[in-house]
């Protein structure tokens, strides 16, 4: 796998029924701490609301999830928000929906189907991306071999995260997976620096 499919950037949307109202958000995430972000920031924003419920899913692998029914029955809308995320097969993503309610119970049916429903035009107001699965790496070397090694990284299309140039210079960076062995063979020409390999997202 050297691709994953993710959202470009938040989209909303609402679905109202029996006069309750659902207000759907989906943020692309890398992390959990973002994810807290945004949700803590939906309370905030709608601390009248009844219920914020919600699902996402990390990872280029897609290997990371979870999903929360904020007091709602068991299964009515975590999981069906979530459903919809496997159906776009989607990661690098959160769903939220929060609800306002209209004072006519749903029923268990009725609240799959806003929570289902809310998440999927969120899902379709969304632009699609496939991005490749990259490797992060730091590369440290001497200030000499600076010239050779940013020729090879911006040819290799590298996504540079931070660089400090010194005597010693260090770069991080992000790295299209498929290219990490072009990395690995240009770093015979660079026998005093050090590559290490930092995980992959």
């Amino acid at each position: 796998m050297s691709t994953y499919r993710t959202i470009s950037s938040s989209t909303t949307s609402q679905y109202r029924v029996l006069g309750s109202r659902h207000l759907g958000f989906a943020y692309p995430v890398r992390e959990e701490a973002q994810i807290k972000e945004h949700i803590d920031t939906l309370w905030k924003e709608h601390h009248n609301a009844t219920h914020v419920c919600y699902a996402w899913r990390l990872g280029w692998d897609y290997s990371k999830y979870r999903i929360n029914d904020d007091g709602e029955p068991s299964g009515t809308a975590g999981k069906p928000i979530f459903g919809q995320i496997q159906s776009a097969e989607l990661t690098n993503i959160l769903i939220a929906v929060v609800r306002y309610y209209g004072g006519t119970k749903l029923g268990t049916g009725g609240l799959i189907d806003a929570y289902k429903t809310t998440a999927k035009l969120c899902i379709e107001a969304a632009t699609i991306e496939v991005r490749p699965v990259q490797d992060r790496y730091r590369l440290s070397f001497g200030y000499g071999d600076m010239p050779s090694i940013m020729k090879v990284l911006k040819a290799l299309d590298m996504e540079k995260n931070a660089m400090t140039s010194e005597v010693e210079c260090t770069i991080d960076f992000n790295l299209s997976m498929t290219r990490s062995e072009e990395l690995q063979n240009a770093m015979i020409d660079w026998p005093t620096a050090k590559l290490v390999h930092l995980g992959r997202i």
